[in-house]
C-alpha cells in the first residue's frame, strides 16, 4: 500500500458517493414542482422515490458481487457516468411513465457506488482507521442532502426543476470519469486485501452470515427513518405546517449539515476509545426514534430550526458505524459483496417508506402520525442490533497501519 494515496482513493470514492447522494436528494425539494409539471397527485408522489430506491436496491444486491469480481474502479466509473446521464434525461421528462422509468434507472446505475467505496476503504485502510474512513465516506449522504436542499429550491425559482436535474447529472458524469482516471486498485497480493477481479465471488457465504443479515435489518430500520424524512419532510412541512418551500429547505440543510461533522467524529471516537460498533449503533437508533417523535409534534418554523440539528445527529450518526462493521463481519475479500447485499437490505426501508408515508398523511392529515410512522423504523433497528455479534479486531488478519 502507498500510505498517502489511500486518502486520494477515499476522496474520489467520497466525491462519487456525494454526487449520487445529491441526485437522490434532489427529489425532495423538487417533488412539488414535478407534481405540478407532470400532474401527479400528492398521495402518488412517493412512487417516484420508490422507483428510484427499487432500482438502487437491485443494483446493491448484485453490484457488490460485481465490485469484488471486476474491481471497484470500473464500477465507480460506470456508476457515475450512467447515473449522471439518467439524471439529465429525467430533467427532460414530460410524462409520468418516462419519469418513473428514469428514476428507476438513476437508482439502478447509482446503487453500486456504496459497495465500491466500502471495498476500497476496506483494502486501503487498516482496521484501526475504518471508523474514521467510513465516517468521512458516509458524510456524502448528508452533504448530498445539504447541497440539494440549498440549491434546488432557489434554482427552481430562478429557472425550473428541469435545470436541477440537468446540472447535477452533468457533474455526476464528470466525477465518474475522474474516478476512472485517478482511482486504482491496491497492488498488494497474498493477503485477504488482495483484489481478485477475475474470480467471480460466491455470494452464499455472505447470505449465510447471520450477523450480516441482522445488521441488514438494523440498517433497514435506520434508513426507514432517514430517507423517509429526507423524501417527505419538505412536503410534510409545507402541506402540514404551512412552511414555505425555501424555509423547509433551510431546515433540511441544518438537519443534514450537522451530520457532516458528526459522522467522522463518531467514527474517530469509536476507533480511539475502543467502544466497538454494535452498542453505539443501538444507542444512536433509539435516540433517532425519540427525536423523530418530538419533531412530529412541532408546529412552527422556529421550532423546526432548533430541533433539526439534533434530528440530523440521529439520522446519520449510525451509518458510518454500520458501514465499518460490515467488512469486519464479512472479511475484506468479500467486502464488496457484503456491502452490496447488506445495503440492499438497508435500502428496503428507503423503497417502502415513501409509499407508506404518503397515504398515511393524505388519509389522516396528521403531521405527528406521519413522523411516528417514521420513528417505528429506527426503533425496530435498535432492537435487532442488540443481537448482532461483533467480532474482536484480532479475529481477522490485518495489514499494519501505514505510516
Amino acid at each position: 500500500m502507498t500510505s498517502g494515496y489511500r486518502w486520494v482513493v477515499l476522496l474520489m470514492c467520497w466525491a462519487a458517493f456525494t454526487m449520487t447522494s445529491v441526485d437522490r436528494s434532489t427529489w425532495g425539494p423538487a417533488a412539488a414542482s414535478v407534481s405540478d409539471s407532470l400532474h401527479v397527485p400528492l398521495a402518488a408522489l412517493g412512487v417516484f422515490a420508490t422507483g428510484y430506491y427499487l432500482g438502487y436496491l437491485v443494483s446493491n444486491a448484485g453490484g457488490g458481487v460485481l465490485v469484488d469480481w471486476l474491481g471497484a474502479r470500473a464500477l465507480l466509473t460506470a456508476s457515475g457516468v450512467g447515473a449522471g446521464l439518467a439524471m439529465v434525461l429525467f430533467g427532460s421528462a414530460t410524462s409520468v411513465a418516462t419519469g418513473l422509468a428514469l428514476q428507476g434507472a438513476v437508482g439502478l446505475l447509482a446503487g453500486v457506488d456504496f459497495a465500491a467505496g466500502v471495498k476500497m476503504i476496506s483494502v486501503w485502510f487498516p482496521a484501526e482507521q475504518l471508523g474514521l474512513a467510513s465516517g468521512v465516506f458516509l458524510t456524502a449522504t448528508s452533504l448530498g442532502t445539504v447541497i440539494a436542499n440549498a440549491v434546488v429550491p432557489s434554482l427552481i425559482l430562478a429557472a425550473d426543476w428541469h435545470a436541477s436535474y440537468h446540472l447535477f447529472g452533468a457533474v455526476t458524469v464528470v466525477i465518474g470519469l475522474l474516478c476512472g482516471v485517478l482511482v486504482r486498485e491496491p497492488a498488494t497480493s497474498g493477503t485477504d486485501a488482495a483484489p481478485r477481479p477475475r474470480e467471480l465471488p460466491d455470494p452464499r457465504a455472505v447470505l449465510a452470515n447471520r450477523d450480516l443479515l441482522l445488521l441488514g435489518l438494523a440498517g433497514f430500520g435506520g434508513l426507514w427513518g432517514t430517507y423517509g424524512f429526507v423524501t417527505w419532510s419538505n412536503t410534510l412541512m409545507t402541506k402540514g405546517s404551512g412552511i414555505d418551500p425555501v424555509s423547509a429547505g433551510v431546515v433540511l440543510v441544518i438537519f443534514a449539515g450537522v451530520a457532516i461533522g458528526v459522522k467522522p467524529l463518531i467514527g474517530w471516537v469509536c476507533d480511539r476509545l475502543g467502544l466497538g460498533l454494535r452498542m453505539p449503533i443501538v444507542v444512536v437508533l433509539v435516540y433517532f426514534a425519540v427525536v423523530l417523535v418530538v419533531f412530529g409534534r412541532l408546529h412552527s418554523y422556529t421550532q423546526f430550526l432548533w430541533v433539526a440539528p439534533f434530528l440530523g445527529i440521529g439520522a446519520y450518526a449510525y451509518s458510518p458505524l454500520t458501514a465499518a462493521l460490515t467488512p469486519l463481519l464479512s472479511g475484506r475479500r468479500s467486502a464488496g459483496s457484503a456491502a452490496g447485499a447488506v445495503n440492499a437490505f438497508w435500502q428496503l426501508g428507503s423503497v417502502l417508506v415513501p409509499s407508506v408515508i404518503g397515504p398515511v398523511f393524505a388519509s389522516t392529515g396528521s403531521f405527528s402520525l406521519a413522523f411516528a410512522t417514521l420513528a417505528a423504523g429506527p426503533l425496530l433497528g435498535a432492537l435487532v442490533g442488540l443481537f448482532v455479534h461483533e467480532p474482536r479486531p484480532a479475529a481477522e488478519t490485518r495489514t499494519p497501519a501505514p505510516a
